[in-house]
């Protein structure tokens, strides 16, 4: 079973390559699929496939499938890893067309209430292995904060994030994706969001924007 899902967006700072170039300011589309499946109490095994538009969105250049594993530890605290493999259109030379990039990974997360404000902490580190190109590591951290209001029968609750990317290969600091949204309730096993990220991207020169309209669903079993 697959459901479908938008948005997504990698842009990779590697010597001897590049993205595929967007002006500044950029809209874009990316649609996100999850399927998660419950091992036990504690650990929980999920897929997730991942599309992205860009050239305001007329542009089809990123597509990626996941699967990881999650273990909570407890309540404030889960453990993870997984395994990413990433197709995205990039240009090496004068040749540009989509290329592979495996990305194993490992995360930690912490959890937390504030007066009924939940908060999530994540910090995952990659190992970017290219064929092209020299590989890399990279840290991202995002921080979320749900809202305790929830609204009508589909239990919409408002959220924001902002996750920060830090690159082994020159750049370090090289991303910062800030993003709003809702979450809420389809169905009992069908869960789903719409959000607005601004993605903000160093490039060799100088930093550049995108304004991206997404959703994500996730069904649970």
């Amino acid at each position: 079973m697959r459901i479908p899902l938008s948005i997504g967006i990698i842009f990779s700072l590697l010597a001897g390559s590049h993205s595929f170039a967007f002006d500044d300011g950029d809209f874009q589309v990316w649609n996100t699929d999850v399927q998660e499946f419950k091992i036990n109490d504690k650990t929980k095994f999920a897929l997730e496939e991942e599309f992205r538009w860009g050239d305001n969105a007329n542009h089809f250049y990123y597509h990626h499938y996941d699967a990881g594993v999650s273990y909570a530890l407890n309540k404030y605290f889960s453990i993870g890893g997984g395994y990413r493999h990433i197709l995205e259109d990039k240009k090496v030379g004068k040749v540009t067309k989509f290329r592979v990039e495996n990305e194993p990974y490992v995360t930690a997360t912490l959890f937390g209430d504030l007066k009924g404000f939940k908060l999530e902490d994540r910090s995952r580190l990659e190992y970017r292995h290219f064929d092209y190109t020299a590989d890399s590591w990279r840290y991202r951290n995002k921080f979320t904060v749900k809202a305790p209001w929830k609204f009508t029968k589909l239990e919409i609750q408002p959220y924001l994030a902002d996750e920060v990317f830090f690159g082994s290969s020159g750049k370090s600091f090289n991303q910062n994706r800030f993003s709003s949204g809702f979450a809420f309730n389809i169905t009992k096993n069908l869960k789903a969001e719409i959000y607005y990220m601004l993605q903000s991207s160093k490039g060799k020169k100088e930093w550049t924007d995108a304004n991206i309209s997404g959703t994500k669903f996730k069904v649970s079993f």
